[in-house]
């Protein structure tokens, strides 16, 4: 059925005889009944369309929200795993600390021979590995965030600042300082103050 415009009225087109009243040439009232009651089913067709649209948005969005916060949280777990483990192996390197400390000792006094040279290889290759690395050189400025003062003094030798001698060396993990190097500091000699008289 189609509607064919008569002024400001749309009448309807009927194409089905059956439907048209022989005697007046009109629209059967029973046919009228049915298209109003297509009409209505069309208009609650079309709410209740808007109503599933909305549903669906409503639904699309809790499902996005869902999969925001697993993602989140899949990386919040991931980054607590990743400082988990990097602080139970600084932990373990700390303890470990001492034991590096005498066979840097050691080593200095020649006493690093045989079976002994080996082991301690070995335990200085598995902790860098682990990423432990030592730091403090002799001449190097002194740091404060990475350098401990045990000693100081003042010297002609010197421009600025600058760790004179290592006393222990100091050691990181990436950016991590686990032990700051304990250094003997020596300052530039100060100029003595003229006096005007």
């Amino acid at each position: 059925m189609s509607t064919r415009e008569n002024g400001s009225e749309q009448e309807p087109v009927i194409r089905d005889n059956r439907k048209i009243d022989p005697e007046t040439g009109q629209a059967r009232a029973a046919d009228r009944e049915t298209d109003r009651q297509d009409e209505q089913a069309a208009a609650v067709s079309d709410l209740a369309s808007a109503e599933l649209a909305t549903q669906l948005a409503e639904r699309t969005a809790d499902l996005q929200r869902l999969q925001a916060e697993y993602s989140n949280y899949r990386k919040r777990v991931d980054r607590d795993r990743t400082t988990i483990k990097e602080q139970a192996v600084a932990g373990v390197l700390t303890e470990l600390l001492p034991v590096l400390d005498d066979i840097g000792r050691a080593r200095d006094h020649g006493e690093l021979t045989g079976g002994f040279a080996k082991v301690s290889e070995s335990l200085e290759a598995a902790t860098g590995k682990l990423g432990l690395s030592a730091f403090g050189t002799k001449g190097e400025p002194f740091d404060p965030t990475v350098h401990e003062a045990l000693m100081h003094s003042y010297s002609p030798e010197v421009t600025e600042p600058t760790c004179v001698e290592i006393l222990q060396p100091g050691y990181r993990i990436g950016d991590r300082v686990l032990r700051p190097a304990r250094v003997s500091v020596a300052e530039p000699e100060e100029e003595p103050v003229a006096s005007d008289s």
